[in-house]
């Protein structure tokens, strides 16, 4: 049986109202890409830690929380919608909802609309303007910056289009004090110099996908040993930044030993894989998703151990 026939009410060859209900709702939330979405929680409430030097209130972690995933929705449905026809020639986002049709094109920008300007009055009237003004620039950073002017006309777009997605830490911050801090500014140039070696090992896998669609990811468009000594170089400066942290006193030992040794272990994956891609020995075992899984796991141990430092003190 198939999926349109199990929707199908018994005897009457009608399709029921609850599985279309439950299938256009999934397609709204597949709009907002919720996986993305986990970058948000992995450093907004960290560094709500980090800022409160312990638990804020719980209504305030919510309420930013809240706010931040309707913001960033908001912005991934308005890229979702400006990127519809580079979609459909790539075989990672094909199934998208305004690709497939399930979502009409102007239903998913009202939708976009909408979620973003409602993100901005929510942070606003329960959280604090200064929350709300960053995520505003944020959507418009996302939206414009990168959707509309870079992400079609360079090679660089993933690194300062990047930006839109070092906003969270600003955000997070400004919830519990009101204001940005160089703590804030340091822990958003980790994330900024995080992207590009976080990302590029996906272009790379997928690389034929956006030079169909006329992409010009770096990995497109340079050789692989270019790539390679530029995400040296980024790891570097993010390693840089996130020890520049330790000496303007809100962490403890349990954030700068993890971030030595976490940093160290990531880079020794980034030049391992120059290495390897010099020699010409990239393979699946020590490929580029190799160094993109490990970013994720570089910048999940990090901002929890930002998390936890607040409460450990010797």
């Amino acid at each position: 049986m198939t999926a349109t026939e199990e929707a199908r009410l018994p005897g009457t060859g009608q399709t029921s109202p609850h599985r279309c209900g439950a299938s256009v709702l999934r397609a709204y939330v597949a709009l907002t890409k919720p996986r993305i979405i986990e970058l948000l929680l992995i450093t907004t409430i960290p560094t709500m830690f980090l800022a409160a030097g312990g638990f804020p209130s719980p209504l305030l972690i919510l309420t930013t929380i809240i706010g931040g995933y309707l913001a960033a929705g908001g912005a991934n449905a308005l890229n979702m919608y400006l990127d519809r026809d580079i979609d459909a020639k790539m075989k990672r986002t094909r199934n998208r909802p305004l690709v497939t049709g399930e979502i009409s094109p102007r239903n998913g920008l009202i939708f976009g609309l909408v979620l973003s300007a409602i993100s901005v009055l929510w942070l606003g009237l329960l959280v604090n303007w200064m929350s709300a003004a960053l995520a505003a620039l944020a959507i418009a950073l996302y939206v414009v910056f990168y959707t509309m002017i870079l992400k079609r006309r360079t090679s660089q777009n993933i690194v300062w289009g990047g930006i839109a997605g070092c906003m969270p830490v600003l955000i997070g911050w400004s919830s519990v004090t009101g204001s940005v801090s160089w703590t804030a500014v340091l822990l958003f140039a980790v994330i900024f110099f995080w992207t590009p070696p976080h990302y590029w090992p996906l272009a790379e896998k997928f690389s034929r996908d956006y030079e169909r669609a006329g992409v010009p990811m770096l990995p497109v468009v340079s050789t692989r040993r270019n790539v390679a000594l530029q995400m040296i170089g980024h790891t570097a400066a993010m390693i840089a930044a996130s020890l520049a942290i330790i000496p303007l006193g809100h962490t403890g030992w349990v954030y700068g030993t993890v971030a030595v040794l976490a940093g160290a272990w990531f880079a020794y994956l980034v030049v391992r894989y120059a290495l390897r891609v010099r020699r010409g020995l990239v393979g699946k075992a020590l490929g580029p998703m190799t160094v993109f899984h490990g970013s994720i796991t570089y910048l999940t141990v990090l901002f929890v151990a930002l998390a936890i430092d607040p409460f450990v003190q010797l």
